[in-house]
């Protein structure tokens, strides 16, 4: 299991398995083409292809090739290639058109490239336990939480790290509460992050507390569908529901920065075991890898900043996912604005019901997250794929 870094990825919107993928398979494939190219052609397959419009794959690819190269972008939504649905292969040619060099690359989510051919296991493992079954055995061994075993595995320097992550939720949150205007895309969708975020300021405290969460959540993925700077969380399509709670908890709680950047370390250990041992590309297992991976992760860190014992976090963590099983990645004219932003908002306050549910508890219950995992990368597994990022079912088949 990789560090939480290739987690917590810092980027432009809108979408870290269209957009942050895809730019960066061009920069590997870019720094491999050989003499005598005189131009590139790129072709996205299956999901990449159905929605990368939407998502500005042919901007991100093109913002890299074309001030070296001619690029010529070709799309085939209908060809999956077996090993992911979002493909995409990139061809260097000479003046006559003769083919010099080729590479396939599959983004697998969360901004991860995979080269066709090479082992998708983690390159940089450096976690030797990867279930919460056996991370939260350790806890109850050593008297440690999940943030010290973040600590222990990765070192110091991962709180330098967590506080560049942090710095960057919080600007976008406050970003995303003082812009106004309609979202690019052509949908029309109008920002409502500062009508929630002033609406808010009326109502009596729990509502307000509400309406504040449901603000910063609507900001970031309000900035994010405008190709702003966010962190993936674990993607950019959830980016808004970690920053949510942890911004309304850091500054309505007074939570200093330092158990903020604890609770983010718990976030992301919780994300890394999905990430790992399942998927959090909503091309391949539906939303519910998305923002129900993010709900589990504010969850956990919900529970860490408000005292919780390990075992009350990984309770909060499985509801967080588990009342996301079976949600799909069904988005508008393939952008990250219907339903996907109203998603986050409705997420961020689930993870804060799941820590409060988790917190009546001893921590004790039936299904515990590791299934959970498993359960959800089976049903992303069954889900249709018209379900999965093709904007074809669901909601996207409305408009």
């Amino acid at each position: 299991m990789e560090s939480i870094k290739q987690l917590f990825k810092i980027g432009n919107g809108p979408s870290s398995s269209h957009t942050m993928g895809p730019r960066k398979a061009a920069l590997m494939f870019l720094k491999e083409v050989p003499e005598g190219t005189a131009s590139i052609t790129v072709t996205l397959y299956g999901a990449l292809a159905a929605t990368g419009k939407g998502h500005l794959t042919d901007k991100a690819i093109l913002d890299v090739i074309s001030p070296t190269y001619p690029c010529e972008i070709l799309w085939c939504p209908d060809v999956v290639l077996s090993f992911h649905t979002n493909g995409v292969r990139f061809v260097a040619r000479d003046a006559a058109g003769k083919e010099l060099h080729a590479k396939t690359y599959f983004s697998i989510g969360g901004g991860d490239i995979v080269e066709e051919g090479c082992p998708r296991e983690a390159a940089h493992s450096i976690y030797p336990m990867t279930k919460i079954k056996d991370i939260l055995r350790w806890c109850d061994e050593t008297g440690l939480s999940y943030w010290e075993y973040v600590g222990r595995t990765e070192g110091d320097g991962i709180w330098d790290y967590l506080r560049k992550v942090w710095d960057v939720m919080k600007a976008a949150v406050e970003r995303g509460i003082e812009a106004e205007g309609v979202l690019p895309g052509g949908l029309g969708v109008r920002r409502k992050a500062v009508s929630y975020y002033v609406h808010a300021a009326g109502y009596s405290s729990s509502l307000k507390s509400r309406g504040l969460v449901y603000a910063y959540a609507l900001a970031v993925s309000e900035e994010n569908a405008a190709g702003g700077e966010i962190v993936t969380a674990p993607t950019c399509g959830s980016c808004g529901i970690v920053p949510a709670v942890l911004y309304h908890l850091h500054t309505s709680k007074g939570f200093s920065e330092q158990r903020i950047l604890r609770a983010l370390a718990t976030a992301g250990l919780f994300g890394n075991v999905v990430k790992h041992n399942a998927s959090v590309s909503g091309a391949e297992v539906g939303c519910q890898g998305e923002v129900g991976v993010a709900c589990a992760m504010a969850a956990a860190a919900a529970s860490q900043l408000f005292g919780g014992t390990p075992a009350q976090i990984e309770y909060s963590a499985e509801m967080g996912l588990e009342h996301h099983l079976g949600l799909t990645c069904d988005p508008v004219c393939g952008l990250v604005q219907i339903p996907c932003i109203e998603r986050n908002a409705y997420a961020a306050a689930r993870a804060l019901d799941a820590n409060l549910y988790a917190a009546f508890s001893d921590g004790r219950h039936s299904v515990d997250f590791d299934r959970i995992v498993e359960v959800m990368k089976q049903t992303g597994h069954d889900i249709p794929s018209l379900y999965k990022e093709t904007a074809k079912g669901g909601l996207a088949a409305i408009n």
